[in-house]
């Protein structure tokens, strides 16, 4: 395993296999597949749709009710706005990120994804989550490239200055090249050549 720093940053990346470990300050990050939970959950996201539909139990069961209450329930039934967060549940919660429109083709816009990943982190710290799980949302049942999801992730964190979260989890997918993280260093560096552009001004 290689260790690699980045000088005068917060932000540092430990490579070699799965699981790759990264800190962004007082944040750290593991990038590994879902076979290799790194730690206990306070919440796991998931991807979703407007109607909840994605998220919804797919076994038949009796509705306990009289049929014209459940037709009535569907038909007032409102939809979600996309970009929303839904928390449900509890130890862990399950965070609904909607980010898909099954009315529309393509289901999802990469504006919705960048809208939840904020909302995801908001409403972390509004419920005091110490650790959560992220997948790749876009990319479970959107076509939104991986490489593309990392790089909205690191712009979503880059932003976020959190109080109470303190570890994250990155579901990584399989077949997944580990390379794929490297954006967050590369940025990084980016980052630190812009500041001391600007400081030699």
């Amino acid at each position: 395993m290689i260790k690699t720093t980045t000088k005068n940053s917060n932000l540092r990346v430990i490579t070699g296999h799965y699981p790759i470990h990264i800190s962004m300050g007082f944040l750290d990050i593991v990038a590994s597949p879902e076979k290799m939970r790194p730690f206990a959950l306070d919440a796991m996201v998931f991807e979703e749709d407007t109607f909840l539909v994605l998220s919804a139990d797919k076994r038949v069961r009796d509705p306990q009710k009289p049929l014209i209450h459940v037709l009535t329930e569907v038909i007032e039934l409102k939809p979600e706005t996309p970009g929303t967060v839904l928390t449900k549940g509890k130890g862990p919660f399950r965070m609904l990120a909607v980010i898909h429109d099954l009315d529309q083709e393509p289901t999802w816009q990469e504006e919705w994804i960048k809208t939840a990943l904020k909302n995801i982190f908001l409403e972390s710290e509004k419920r005091k989550l110490r650790s959560i799980a992220i997948p790749f949302i876009g990319t479970v049942y959107g076509n939104l490239g991986r490489n593309r999801f990392i790089e909205l992730l690191w712009k979503a964190l880059n932003q976020f200055a959190p109080r109470y979260l303190k570890r994250l989890w990155i579901i990584v997918p399989k077949e997944t090249p580990r390379g794929a993280f490297d954006v967050f260093q590369k940025k990084q560096n980016r980052n630190r050549e812009s500041l001391e552009k600007i400081l030699r001004l």
